[in-house]
């Protein structure tokens, strides 16, 4: 039997093929921190849950702009370190996080109504009624 050799390759060269272009994990588990959301529609209107815990309700802004709901949030850092204290590790995350998402009909803005409890910001958004088309008499 024949043995096929590739020529001009280095074993060497086709183990470290492709070894630094993979992610490396360091044990850092840094999440990202983002809106988790649940949209269900219920006849003329779009539900939304929107996942905002430990941010204050004056610190959330919700725009919308025809179909495009747009969530975002702040998150504030209280720097209180008292005498003799020393931070060990935090994992909570301050700065601010946003959300687009486009649903499958126009929004009726004033209409529309938001609801924040427990960290959960509720949104009703009710669907904009579709203009019907008129036909033009011609003179």
């Amino acid at each position: 039997m024949a043995n096929i050799v590739r020529s001009g390759s280095d074993p060497f060269d086709d183990f470290f093929r492709g070894f630094f272009v993979r992610p490396v994990d360091f044990g850092s588990s840094v999440d990202v921190p983002s809106v988790k959301i649940d949209v269900k529609e219920q006849g003329d209107a779009y539900k939304v849950q929107a996942e905002l815990p430990g941010i204050r309700k004056e610190d959330i802004h919700v725009n919308i702009d025809g179909s495009v709901v747009s969530i975002s949030a702040e998150r504030k850092q209280e720097k209180e370190i008292k005498e003799g204290e020393r931070v060990l590790r935090t994992e909570r995350h301050y700065g601010k996080v946003s959300r687009s998402f486009q649903l499958g009909q126009d929004i009726d803005e004033a209409k529309s109504s938001a609801k924040f409890t427990d960290g959960v910001l509720e949104l009703t958004l009710p669907k904009k009624v579709a203009a019907a088309a008129k036909r033009l008499t011609i003179d």
